[in-house]
């Protein structure tokens, strides 16, 4: 079958009658969770279930769960996580190390309730100007290592059964604004950003799925990147990202227009899937109309991402917990 080239979002704790509706009709490649879905283990995944018998196929649920602010999935039922750019600085030395041990402890509580994706590594690399919206969601300053930690993020999450979304493609780190409510401008020069920003990305471009940015790189191009051709040819031709890039969600203020027409050019400039959550039924199904079905090259993008997921590996994670609190230090996380 035919995707719909959306990821979309649910009301509550459970799908309404309306809700399974629109998601039959439209047939969504995935769907992201929130806070406002989450209560316990039982019911998320029960709504896991709803959400894939309504796309009617064994479609990818995914949930933003780095850790510090960004954690949908809280204490005391799951595990309360430091801020990574904190979790990164205790670890010091140990940081990669560390790094895989939290993503794949991470990975095993999202896929024992059937969330089997997670919108991380964020490879943006921080500046000293970073939004403080963003800045301790990164993982550094120094473009290698932030690579190399998200690399080792992804590699957990891959252990664990979960698919990694790396963003924001293709580096969201210089924007001084925050993109949920304005459309941040980052002047540097091409070369300054291959050098630095869009580095990270480039070395983790074999990865199943990426999230565009929504910023203007103006030596560029003067559109948003996610409705950019031109930012896309980057990103499939210069940091050579050849698998599935999902929008970050389009309800955002950084884009400025209809839902309808922002889909229709998010798709047109490259996209693969439009991110659209916190929005009316009514909302949704006019982007779900809008963007339509997956294109054949999206629809064997997205067939190759989720051929990607795989059972988590076996692990002690008594012994993982035991082995992450010794390269810590402490009990950063508790």
């Amino acid at each position: 079958m035919r995707f719909g080239a959306t990821i979309l979002d649910a009301t509550g704790l459970r799908l309404n009658a309306q809700e399974k509706a629109l998601f039959r009709a439209v047939k969504p490649f995935g769907f992201i969770l929130f806070a406002r879905n989450i209560e316990t283990p039982d019911q998320v995944r029960a709504l896991c279930a709803e959400l894939r018998e309504a796309a009617g196929h064994d479609a990818v649920i995914t949930v933003d769960q780095e850790g510090g602010r960004v954690q949908r999935l809280r204490g005391p039922t799951w595990r309360d996580w430091a801020a990574p750019l904190d979790f990164v600085q205790v670890a010091g030395d140990n940081a990669a190390e560390a790094m895989y041990l939290r993503f794949r402890l991470i990975a095993q509580e999202l896929h024992d309730v059937g969330i089997d994706s997670n919108c991380a590594p964020m490879v943006d690399v921080a500046g000293l100007q970073t939004h403080e919206f963003l800045s301790n969601r990164c993982y550094g300053t120094d473009a290698a290592q932030v690579a190399a930690l998200g690399r080792a993020a992804a590699d957990g999450m891959l252990a664990g059964g979960v698919l990694p979304v790396v963003k924001h493609m293709p580096g969201h780190g210089r924007a001084t604004m925050d993109s949920h409510f304005d459309l941040p401008l980052v002047t540097a020069s091409h070369d300054d950003l291959t050098r630095h920003d869009f580095a990270p990305f480039k070395v983790l471009n074999d990865l199943p799925m990426g999230m565009t940015a929504h910023l203007v790189y103006d030596a560029i191009d003067p559109r948003p990147a996610t409705l950019s051709p031109v930012m896309m040819k980057v990103i499939r031709d210069e940091i050579g990202f050849v698998n599935l890039i999902m929008t970050d969600d389009i309800s955002m203020q950084a884009l400025v227009g209809g839902v309808e027409q922002i889909s229709r050019d998010a798709l047109a400039a490259g996209c693969d899937a439009i991110l659209y959550c916190n929005a009316p039924l009514k909302d949704r199904a006019l982007v779900a109309d809008a963007a339509g079905e997956m294109t054949q090259m999206a629809q064997t993008r997205a067939e190759r991402a989720l051929a990607m997921r795989r059972a988590p590996d076996k692990i002690d994670i008594s012994a993982l917990n035991a082995k992450l609190a010794s390269l810590l230090g402490e009990d950063l996380h508790g």
